[in-house]
């Protein structure tokens, strides 16, 4: 028996044993439809307009559905123009207006016709009352009239007056632009992000802004999400690693303009520093070279070089705050023979190709100066007070974890820690041994004490330390290495010293036994389920393949970031989980917008790896429990109103 108090208060949405019994049918019926598809994406890496070209086209599905329904109708050419007008509506109509060819009210009426017949075949999944909430608010109602307008005797006529009034209108332009957009809503029932939303790209703070749009999302949280979420904490650590990443990719845009990260005092205390040093081995990485905060290369070197220095000593802090992290081999600062200008790591003496440090004392290397201190005093200030960073962190714990299970399938962004027999390995967290899915459930359980409730964490330590130990320590599950090299890749030539050897979680996921013991330890019945994990870029061009353990587990960290192009060959993967297979996206290298306005738009490589038996049903799915407990719920309140427990009102 359901209790009274919560009866009352589901009676006040549904006031009548009629509108409960309405919304049992309206459950029921959702129950019998396909389940809606799933996209996974992992490592975005700030790269916002290769990944909203990504979602725009849902990753190719689009393109095929236009296709389907075009294919005798429109050229090639013409299904083309009608694909690049849902990725990028206001472009396309820019360019249609500018044509002398056409005549452009009848390329509205055409577009919006061709439009609606995609926007419908997308969207033959959901219910009418959901496809209703999907349409944008003022257009929603004469949408809904267009998409589901079934009687073929009136049809031609009904379509011709609605979308001439459209027209007629003056903003059919903005009718199309959200049309198209609500095409990209339909196509994408569910958003898994698995890790790396920061670093590298440009434009973190563009994609959690889209993001934070999506009703239906997920993140299961990368190295480089939980870096930031400990700099959001203000821990100093953090924060340096941030601004080092940042300022070597001349991401100044997003620093300053994105999340108003003040870098005055930082420019002005690396020029007071460095100002007569070249910093040579210190230049950005310009993959984008932004439109509002123009920093000469000179300088963003100085900045760059001043706060990796701080980024040694803040990090020599903590670990020798922390001997339970096991990181003494990363304490490098007192290895430097600063008179001969040479560092001794694991018993070999290498000489350092930049030999000037002003603001280290030999005696005690791992001392701030005043002026860092006040430096990274300011710097905590900016980060834990930007509002903007803030409100992304919040949206990032509240639709993230760790790991996530979701219709029998895994995410998690790097490894699960394993010796090299493939036995999960005991870490020991404060004073306790923890593997597999415990040791998951208690760095989620800390991680997210640490930032909204530090004085409960069981951690020692400061606020974001563990943060910090999870974007660099050998047991993280998120770095998956054996060192992060950051020192001796800035000032070491010899590339030997660079090195980061993997853990065996790489080379054991290679066989299907090991990927099966995985979703065992997570409650997952290994005959039916899948991981999916990202991390470490997939290096096609050199043979490698996303799928591992025999089709149990796919690495879809294929290089959407730039930076990793290069190595990877392709751009990017997405992962497909719809109504009847489970399919790879393999993506080609995004291309902006030429000075015309125009753009080469390349379709995915979409490869099925697994066809479902039957096809599966929404009553197939986890969404499953939920609507029958909710049907559950509404019985129960039709049964008190029946009994005159509780009183209906008309």
């Amino acid at each position: 028996m359901r209790d009274m108090q919560f009866l009352r208060l589901l009676s006040e949405k549904f006031p009548n044993a009629r509108a409960a019994t309405s919304e049992i049918v309206n459950l029921r019926a959702i129950l019998s439809l396909p389940k809606g598809t799933e996209y996974f994406f992992s490592d975005l890496h700030g790269e916002y307009e290769a990944f909203r070209h990504m979602i725009k086209s849902a990753s190719g599905v689009i393109r095929s559905k236009v296709d389907e329904e075009f294919g005798r109708d429109l050229t090639r050419q013409e299904r083309g123009e009608l694909a690049a007008l849902i990725y990028d509506a206001p472009s396309a109509i820019a360019r249609q207006k500018k044509r002398t060819d056409i005549n452009y009210e009848q390329w509205c009426f055409e577009s919006i016709y061709q439009l609606i017949q995609i926007c419908r075949s997308v969207s033959t999944k959901y219910s009418r009352s959901r496809v209703r909430k999907r349409l944008p608010k003022f257009w929603g109602y004469t949408m809904d009239e267009l998409l589901h307008a079934d009687d073929e005797a009136n049809r031609s006529y009904y379509y011709n007056e609605i979308i001439k009034a459209i027209v007629d209108s003056g903003y059919t332009e903005d009718f199309i632009i959200e049309l198209a957009d609500s095409i990209s809503v339909m196509a994408v029932d569910m958003l898994h992000i698995i890790g790396d939303i920061w670093d590298r790209g440009a434009h973190p703070d563009e994609i959690m802004d889209y993001l934070m749009e999506f009703d239906n999302i997920d993140f299961q949280w990368g190295n480089h999400d939980v870096v930031w979420m400990g700099a959001a904490a203000g821990n100093w650590a953090c924060i340096a690693n941030v601004l080092r990443m940042n300022i070597s990719y001349y991401n100044f845009d997003m620093l300053e303009v994105g999340y108003g990260i003040n870098l005055r005092t930082l420019t002005a205390f690396a020029m007071e520093t460095y100002g007569d040093d070249p910093c040579e081995f210190f230049k950005p990485k310009v993959y984008d070279p932004g439109k509002f905060d123009p920093v000469s290369d000179e300088m963003a070197a100085r900045m760059h070089k001043a706060i990796a220095i701080i980024q040694f000593k803040v990090e020599g802090q903590r670990i020798l705050n922390h001997p339970e992290y096991h990181l003494e081999n990363r304490l490098l600062l007192d290895k430097i023979d600063y008179e001969k200008g040479t560092i001794m790591i694991k018993g070999k003496e290498y000489e350092l190709r930049d030999k000037n440090f002003p603001t280290i004392d030999p005696a005690d290397p791992y001392k701030l100066s005043e002026d860092e201190e006040l430096l990274m005093e300011a710097l905590e200030a900016s980060f834990k007070r930007c509002t903007k960073l803030q409100r992304h962190i919040r949206f990032l714990y509240s639709h993230g974890a760790l790991y996530t299970k979701c219709n029998n399938n895994l995410m998690y962004h790097g490894s699960v820690p394993m010796d090299e027999s493939g036995n999960f390995l005991p870490i020991m967290m404060n004073g306790k041994a923890f593997y597999g899915k415990a040791y998951f459930d208690y760095l989620d359980d800390q991680i997210r004490k640490e930032y909204f409730e530090p004085e409960l964490s069981d951690e020692p330590g400061i606020p974001g330390d563990l943060m910090w130990y999870l974007w660099l320590g050998p047991s993280s599950p998120l770095f998956g290495k054996d060192q992060m090299t950051t020192f001796e890749r800035l000032f070491i030539a010899d590339k030997a010293t660079h090195k980061e050897h993997t853990v065996p979680y790489y080379k054991l996921i290679n066989e299907k036994r090991h990927c099966e013991a995985i979703l065992r330890e997570f409650g997952i019945d290994p005959e039916v389920g899948h991981i999916l994990n990202g991390h470490v870029p997939v290096k096609i061009k050199d043979g490698e393949s996303p799928v591992k353990g025999e089709g149990k587990l796919f690495v879809i960290d294929g290089g959407i970031s730039k930076a990793y192009q290069k190595t990877t060959g392709i751009a990017g993967y997405t992962f497909i989980y719809n109504s009847r297979f489970m399919a790879l996206a393999e993506h080609k290298p995004y291309k902006p917008k030429n000075p015309d306005g125009t753009q080469e738009f390349f379709t995915p490589v979409i490869r099925t790896v697994e066809v479902l038996p039957k096809r599966c049903m929404v009553k197939d799915t986890d969404q499953a429990k939920e609507l029958e407990e909710q049907i559950e719920d509404l019985r129960a309140l039709v049964q008190a109103y029946r009994a005159g427990d509780i009183k209906e009102v008309y």
